[in-house]
């Protein structure tokens, strides 16, 4: 089981930062020729920085448009922001200062966690025009998300698995050394589950995490008076022209 996960872990890190590497460089390179940002939209550049921060953080145009959506989905991202943080500190020698804070927050965390997610799984089932628009690829990457939170607040709260052997085979693997990891068959459903989020992640719609960041639709200035805008790809070729 050390080894298997070993390895899987091993894969699973590659998959995950590669792809994700790939898929930013792919969208990097993406030329934007319209300028198309939904208005009102900023006419500075710290004005986009400052919004793109608040769809990031906030997710300002879901509240704006999808009031119960927004809620669905803030009380999943931050049980997720509290339960990632949190399990930091099975990487870490020593717990950090983040990590201490949040860890009375676990429990509650994790329970929001599984809670936003039901709740945005239930309404791809209850509201028709959302059903219809629902693909086996939607339901799978909730389905999977779910799993990953009730397994950790099963381990959590019903079968306690030995911790200390955990975090010591990720600081020995962080380290290339295997340590023992518990033969416990909730852990290892966890940790497989985990890993295959892992490696389907640069290829998911959950790209959606870093894909806000390129969307011209968020990322430009309103500024098609003051200035022409030119994808740079046109603009060489009207040089050449």
């Amino acid at each position: 089981m050390t080894i298997f996960f070993a390895v899987l872990f091993s894969v699973s890190t590659l998959v995950l930062v590669a792809g994700l590497g790939l898929k930013i460089a792919q969208y990097a390179r993406t030329p934007a020729p319209l300028k198309i940002p939904t208005t009102p939209a900023p006419l500075t550049r710290p004005g986009v920085a400052l919004r793109l921060g608040r769809e990031a953080l906030l997710f300002e145009s879901l509240f704006r448009g999808n009031k119960p959506l927004w809620l669905f989905a803030m009380i999943f991202h931050l049980g997720l922001a509290v339960v990632l943080i949190r399990h930091a500190r099975y990487f870490e020698a020593h717990v950090g200062p983040l990590v201490a804070l949040v860890q009375p927050l676990a429990m509650p965390a994790g329970l929001a966690m599984v809670a936003g997610l039901a709740l945005l799984l239930a309404r791809r089932f209850l509201i028709e025009r959302v059903r219809y628009v629902t693909g086996p690829s939607d339901l799978l990457m909730l389905a999977l998300l779910l799993a990953i939170g009730v397994s950790g607040l099963a381990m959590k709260g019903m079968v306690h698995t030995d911790i200390v052997a955990v975090k010591a085979f990720f600081t020995g693997l962080m380290g290339f050394e295997l340590r023992p990891l518990p033969a416990d068959p909730l852990l290892g459903l966890h940790l497989l589950l985990v890993c295959g989020l892992m490696i389907v992640f640069p290829f998911s719609k959950l790209l959606h995490a870093p894909g806000l960041f390129f969307s011209p639709t968020r990322n430009q200035t309103d500024t098609p008076r003051e200035m022409r805008h030119l994808a740079p790809w046109a603009a060489k070729l009207e040089e050449k022209g």
